[in-house]
């Protein structure tokens, strides 16, 4: 059930959020000890930030490579309007290989990013994406190498 107020975070709070988000499975006694409460009130804490939708999920951060995932690209896609906006969104919550999915400014209007086995799944993609409704066109970048790759957020902004 989320709350439609935020909550006000305290240095606690930041502090639980910093360590569940390096590590979800840490042993709450573990955490309440780190933050200096009781199990009980930080179990509540936890319940409130998930509550509230600070905490969306709780992962576990796979390795693509050993998954046969071997190409992460980046698809730039150029709509004709913005008409088919919600239809290209639903499309990409629906495709298994889109990881991320943003509206941009610049070139374009959305940018993919997506894992793909191979060149052929990645030639496959593209001709599925250039079919979708009110794409234009499609400009690809394959990653070469990921030197970074997370979703921790800086919590000390």
């Amino acid at each position: 059930m989320k709350h439609s107020e935020d909550l006000k975070l305290d240095n606690i709070d930041y502090m639980i959020l910093s360590r569940l988000q390096k590590n979800c499975h840490v042993k709450k006694n573990e955490l309440a000890e780190h933050v200096g409460l009781s199990l009980p009130s930080t179990i509540d804490r936890i319940t409130k930030l998930e509550s509230h939708g600070y905490i969306r999920s709780y992962n576990a951060v796979l390795d693509p490579q050993k998954l046969k995932l071997d190409i992460t690209c980046f698809i730039f896609v150029t709509s004709e309007s913005s008409k088919h906006y919600k239809q290209f969104v639903e499309h990409s919550l629906a495709t298994r290989e889109v990881l991320e999915c943003h509206s941009i400014t610049g070139d374009g209007s959305h940018i993919l990013k997506i894992r793909v086995e191979n060149t052929l799944a990645l030639e496959k993609l593209l001709s599925k994406i250039q079919s979708w409704p009110g794409v234009k066109s499609t400009r690809t970048s394959i990653v070469l190498t990921t030197h970074k790759e997370t979703f921790e957020i800086d919590l000390k902004h």
